[in-house]
Protein backbone atom coordinates (compact mmCIF):
# COMPACT_ATOMS: atom_id res chain seq x y z
CA UNK A 1 0.00 0.00 0.00
CA UNK A 2 3.21 2.70 0.91
CA UNK A 3 4.69 1.85 -2.95
CA UNK A 4 1.53 2.69 -4.18
CA UNK A 5 1.06 5.61 -2.23
CA UNK A 6 4.23 6.78 -3.19
CA UNK A 7 3.26 5.63 -6.82
CA UNK A 8 0.23 7.76 -7.00
CA UNK A 9 0.28 10.83 -4.42
CA UNK A 10 -2.97 12.17 -5.24
CA UNK A 11 -4.50 8.43 -4.41
CA UNK A 12 -7.46 9.05 -2.12
CA UNK A 13 -9.39 5.57 -1.98
CA UNK A 14 -6.68 2.22 -1.98
CA UNK A 15 -8.93 -1.09 -2.80
CA UNK A 16 -7.78 -4.01 -1.57
CA UNK A 17 -8.66 -7.53 -3.50
CA UNK A 18 -9.38 -10.04 -0.88
CA UNK A 19 -10.26 -13.79 -1.23
CA UNK A 20 -12.94 -14.61 1.67
CA UNK A 21 -12.14 -17.89 1.55
CA UNK A 22 -8.55 -17.81 1.93
CA UNK A 23 -7.00 -18.65 5.41
CA UNK A 24 -5.95 -15.54 6.25
CA UNK A 25 -8.20 -13.22 4.44
CA UNK A 26 -9.10 -11.88 8.05
CA UNK A 27 -5.51 -10.68 8.34
CA UNK A 28 -5.52 -9.24 4.96
CA UNK A 29 -8.25 -7.58 5.27
CA UNK A 30 -7.52 -5.99 8.89
CA UNK A 31 -3.57 -5.47 7.66
CA UNK A 32 -4.89 -3.31 4.85
CA UNK A 33 -7.16 -1.57 7.08
CA UNK A 34 -4.16 -0.84 9.51
CA UNK A 35 -2.21 0.36 6.59
CA UNK A 36 -4.51 2.54 5.19
CA UNK A 37 -5.22 4.17 8.35
CA UNK A 38 -1.64 4.58 9.29
CA UNK A 39 -1.44 6.25 5.57
CA UNK A 40 -4.57 8.10 6.13
CA UNK A 41 -6.15 6.63 3.21
CA UNK A 42 -9.41 5.79 2.43
CA UNK A 43 -9.85 1.80 2.00
CA UNK A 44 -12.06 -0.16 -0.23
CA UNK A 45 -12.08 -3.96 0.66
CA UNK A 46 -13.34 -6.35 -2.19
CA UNK A 47 -14.26 -9.56 -1.53
CA UNK A 48 -13.89 -12.23 -4.48
CA UNK A 49 -14.14 -16.35 -4.35
CA UNK A 50 -14.35 -16.67 -8.67
CA UNK A 51 -13.90 -15.38 -11.87
CA UNK A 52 -17.70 -13.41 -11.46
CA UNK A 53 -16.98 -12.04 -8.37
CA UNK A 54 -13.77 -10.98 -9.25
CA UNK A 55 -15.35 -9.03 -12.42
CA UNK A 56 -18.11 -7.63 -9.86
CA UNK A 57 -15.84 -6.51 -7.86
CA UNK A 58 -13.52 -4.28 -10.56
CA UNK A 59 -17.27 -3.23 -11.49
CA UNK A 60 -17.77 -1.29 -7.37
CA UNK A 61 -14.07 -0.50 -7.69
CA UNK A 62 -15.07 1.60 -10.55
CA UNK A 63 -18.55 2.51 -8.82
CA UNK A 64 -16.71 3.74 -5.51
CA UNK A 65 -14.11 5.35 -7.76
CA UNK A 66 -11.07 3.87 -5.95
CA UNK A 67 -7.54 5.15 -7.25
CA UNK A 68 -5.29 1.72 -6.93
CA UNK A 69 -5.88 -1.54 -6.25
CA UNK A 70 -3.79 -4.03 -3.80
CA UNK A 71 -4.04 -7.56 -4.52
CA UNK A 72 -4.18 -9.90 -1.57
CA UNK A 73 -1.46 -12.85 -1.54
CA UNK A 74 -3.97 -15.74 -1.95
CA UNK A 75 -3.53 -18.79 -4.06
CA UNK A 76 -6.64 -18.09 -5.65
CA UNK A 77 -5.51 -14.53 -6.86
CA UNK A 78 -2.18 -16.32 -8.66
CA UNK A 79 -4.37 -18.40 -11.05
CA UNK A 80 -6.64 -15.83 -11.71
CA UNK A 81 -3.73 -13.23 -12.51
CA UNK A 82 -4.74 -13.13 -16.47
CA UNK A 83 -7.98 -12.31 -15.49
CA UNK A 84 -6.78 -9.61 -12.94
CA UNK A 85 -4.30 -7.85 -15.32
CA UNK A 86 -6.64 -7.43 -17.62
CA UNK A 87 -9.20 -6.31 -15.93
CA UNK A 88 -7.11 -3.51 -14.20
CA UNK A 89 -6.21 -3.00 -17.29
CA UNK A 90 -9.57 -2.75 -18.95
CA UNK A 91 -10.19 -0.11 -16.15
CA UNK A 92 -7.23 1.93 -16.12
CA UNK A 93 -6.55 0.91 -12.61
CA UNK A 94 -3.02 0.57 -11.43
CA UNK A 95 -2.26 -2.26 -9.45
CA UNK A 96 0.14 -3.88 -7.29
CA UNK A 97 0.45 -7.69 -7.06
CA UNK A 98 2.03 -10.16 -4.03
CA UNK A 99 4.25 -11.97 -6.64
CA UNK A 100 7.32 -10.92 -9.47
CA UNK A 101 5.57 -13.53 -11.78
CA UNK A 102 2.37 -11.22 -11.73
CA UNK A 103 4.47 -8.30 -12.85
CA UNK A 104 5.83 -10.58 -15.32
CA UNK A 105 3.05 -11.60 -16.57
CA UNK A 106 1.24 -7.69 -17.24
CA UNK A 107 0.50 -6.57 -13.96
CA UNK A 108 2.17 -3.44 -13.20
CA UNK A 109 4.11 -3.51 -9.89
CA UNK A 110 4.51 -6.22 -7.58
CA UNK A 111 6.55 -6.57 -4.22
CA UNK A 112 7.01 -10.00 -2.75
CA UNK A 113 9.06 -12.80 -2.23
CA UNK A 114 11.94 -12.60 -4.97
CA UNK A 115 11.46 -15.45 -7.30
CA UNK A 116 15.00 -17.50 -6.17
CA UNK A 117 13.80 -17.49 -2.33
CA UNK A 118 10.04 -18.39 -3.54
CA UNK A 119 11.61 -21.30 -5.90
CA UNK A 120 14.09 -22.07 -2.36
CA UNK A 121 10.55 -22.16 -0.32
CA UNK A 122 9.01 -24.38 -2.81
CA UNK A 123 12.28 -26.86 -2.20
CA UNK A 124 11.62 -26.49 1.39
CA UNK A 125 7.55 -27.45 1.66
CA UNK A 126 8.84 -30.85 -0.77
CA UNK A 127 11.65 -31.42 2.28
CA UNK A 128 8.81 -30.62 4.71
CA UNK A 129 6.08 -33.08 3.71
CA UNK A 130 9.00 -35.84 3.57
CA UNK A 131 9.49 -35.40 6.76
CA UNK A 132 6.41 -35.22 8.14
CA UNK A 133 5.52 -38.32 6.16
CA UNK A 134 8.29 -39.76 7.80
CA UNK A 135 6.87 -39.18 11.15
CA UNK A 136 8.12 -35.74 12.41
CA UNK A 137 5.29 -33.20 13.61
CA UNK A 138 4.70 -30.89 12.08
CA UNK A 139 4.95 -28.28 15.47
CA UNK A 140 8.25 -29.37 16.32
CA UNK A 141 9.22 -27.78 12.06
CA UNK A 142 11.30 -24.92 12.50
CA UNK A 143 9.04 -21.77 10.37
CA UNK A 144 10.41 -20.77 7.06
CA UNK A 145 9.71 -17.21 6.25
CA UNK A 146 10.94 -15.24 2.90
CA UNK A 147 14.03 -13.47 3.38
CA UNK A 148 14.64 -11.85 0.14
CA UNK A 149 12.24 -9.53 -2.00
CA UNK A 150 12.05 -7.49 -4.99
CA UNK A 151 10.40 -5.18 -6.72
CA UNK A 152 9.24 -5.44 -10.34
CA UNK A 153 7.88 -2.73 -12.76
CA UNK A 154 5.94 -3.72 -16.04
CA UNK A 155 6.58 -0.41 -17.78
CA UNK A 156 4.37 -1.78 -21.04
CA UNK A 157 1.51 -2.46 -18.30
CA UNK A 158 2.03 1.52 -16.95
CA UNK A 159 2.04 3.11 -20.58
CA UNK A 160 -1.19 0.72 -21.18
CA UNK A 161 -3.01 2.71 -17.87
CA UNK A 162 -1.30 6.01 -18.97
CA UNK A 163 0.81 6.46 -16.03
CA UNK A 164 4.01 8.06 -15.91
CA UNK A 165 6.58 6.30 -13.25
CA UNK A 166 9.03 8.76 -11.78
CA UNK A 167 12.58 8.08 -12.16
CA UNK A 168 13.13 7.47 -8.53
CA UNK A 169 10.70 4.77 -8.32
CA UNK A 170 12.09 3.67 -11.34
CA UNK A 171 15.68 3.21 -9.87
CA UNK A 172 14.25 1.41 -6.94
CA UNK A 173 13.09 -1.26 -8.48
CA UNK A 174 14.47 -4.58 -8.68
CA UNK A 175 13.36 -5.46 -12.00
CA UNK A 176 12.18 -3.10 -14.86
CA UNK A 177 9.87 -4.63 -17.96
CA UNK A 178 10.18 -2.35 -20.68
Amino acid sequence: MQLMRELIPSARIIAVLVNPRGAAAQRAIKDATDAAQALRQQVLVLQARDEQEIEFAFSRLVQQRADVLCISNDPFRGDRTAQIVALARRYSVPANYPFPRQSIAGGLLSYGTSRANQDELNRQVGTYVSRILKGEKPGDLPIMQPTRFELVLNLKAAKAIGLTIPEAFLLRADEVIE
